[in-house]
């Protein structure tokens, strides 16, 4: 997961999530520290995604990055996106 985070761009993040990009912006990774967990999304997940990023964004201008991706981590399911995929490639 290194290898394909150190290919992504940072957009924003803080201590506990961090959310990256590829250069054309095909897939995006978004990363819960607190949690060691890492949602891959492309396709309609990401469009999701962005759609809910766009919303808190416009919502809760104050937040701070870390607040921003929390809340969509917390109430998106990205936790059981990623475990989904955590299983699937067969790490634990």
């Amino acid at each position: 997961m290194t290898d394909l985070k150190e290919s992504m761009n940072f957009i924003e993040g803080g201590d506990e999530y961090e959310l990256h990009a590829t250069e054309d912006k095909t897939a995006y990774m978004l990363v819960c520290k607190i949690e060691d967990q890492t949602a891959i999304l492309q396709g309609e997940q990401l469009a999701a995604f962005l759609a809910e990023f766009d919303l808190v964004r416009r919502q809760y201008t104050s937040y701070t990055p870390d607040q921003r991706l929390a809340q969509i981590w917390d109430q998106g399911g990205y936790s059981w996106i990623a475990a989904e995929q955590q299983e699937e490639s067969g790490s634990e």
